[in-house]
């Protein structure tokens, strides 16, 4: 690990500590940061468990190979240099708007492939100190991953998405960092939802997702969005289908009413090409059938990156602040 990483991670991590405290620079957090950082550095080396078994990490890892977008958000949220990633985005910013200004953690970032084939050779070329993904993703590229440098796991990304910025965390030698960041997100997320409950008590919501299938996708209480709304305290309608074997449920046209709710969630997977063609035919089939037009609820489309996709902390985030302002409360930005 040569000296100018070195000195690019000092600048990074001062950025970081910043971004995560929301704090102004004063006088005393330089050398707030400076301890902090050699805390963390002195942890190492150190085993970090994950769904694969154990990591051994000899020094405290500068440079980050993220081969899922939940873990390139969960990277740069903790100030880590990403320099490669998983093709997830294929128009404009492979960074999403939500992330802020992220250039100065993304510049040696390289774009090493598919999330369902990367290219080992890019990932060798970039230099990585540590890979993070999951087993659903890579799994079977696990033990190639790891001649390259210590690979971490976790089995999943969207039903752990809390929990794997906290494994990443320890992985970093970030661990306070990133269960703060958990706990700050938790907190907003029960204190908006909370006034929105207080404006209406019989508040629920539903969320319907079109994706060039035969049937619509319902999604399930243990989902992304589910896990956000639970944590606002934003219940789904009594007796709504639910199910803990998909994120989804599928309903037919006719099975439209069954998404009724107060606020009715309308996304779509609408990338360029024949796929996107697909979804925007069937949200088009979907809306013309009479029953649509017999849904109670209020239909809020919302941006389907962000509500479906992003499964990560910065993305949550956006979703309260999409929903605080359709229900027109404090969206207690941090």
């Amino acid at each position: 690990m040569n000296f100018s990483r070195v000195l690019r991670f000092t600048a990074v991590s001062a950025v970081a500590a910043l971004a995560l405290t929301g704090c102004a620079t004063s006088s005393n957090s330089a050398p707030e940061a400076s301890q902090s950082e050699a805390a963390a550095k002195s942890s190492f080396p150190r085993s970090v468990e994950h769904f694969r078994g154990t990591a051994e990490i000899p020094a405290q890892p500068l440079r980050v190979a993220a081969l899922d977008p939940s873990y390139v958000d969960a990277a740069l949220l903790l100030g880590a240099e990403l320099v490669a990633y998983t093709e997830y985005r294929k128009t404009g910013s492979p960074f999403p708007e939500y992330l802020g200004d992220v250039s100065s953690l993304t510049d040696e970032a390289v774009n090493v492939g598919t999330i369902a084939e990367p290219d080992l050779e890019k990932i060798l070329a970039a230099e990585p100190d540590i890979i993070i993904s999951a087993d659903v993703r890579q799994g079977p590229m696990f033990d190639q991953l790891q001649k390259i440098a210590p690979t971490i796991f976790s089995e999943s990304t969207g039903p752990t998405w809390k929990e794997n910025v906290v494994l990443l965390g320890e992985a970093l030698g970030k661990d306070e960092e990133a269960k703060k960041a958990v706990a700050d997100y938790e907190a907003r997320a029960a204190a908006v939802g909370k006034e929105i409950m207080e404006k209406d008590k019989d508040t629920t919501y539903s969320l319907i997702r079109f994706a060039g299938e035969d049937t619509a996708r319902l999604y399930a209480t243990d989902s992304f969005i589910g896990e956000i709304m639970t944590d606002m305290g934003i219940p789904r309608p009594e007796g709504a289908p639910d199910t803990t074997e998909s994120i989804f449920v599928p309903l037919s046209p006719e099975e439209i009413l069954k998404a009724d709710a107060k606020v009715i969630f309308q996304s779509t997977w609408a990338p360029e090409g024949a796929e996107g063609d697909a979804s925007r035919a069937q949200e088009e089939k979907f809306t013309s059938n009479p029953l649509w037009k017999k849904l109670n609820g209020e239909v809020m489309p919302v941006d389907d990156s962000i509500f479906l996709s992003s499964v990560s902390l910065q993305g949550a985030g956006e979703v309260i602040t999409q929903v605080a302002e359709h229900f027109g409360v404090d969206p207690q930005l941090p």
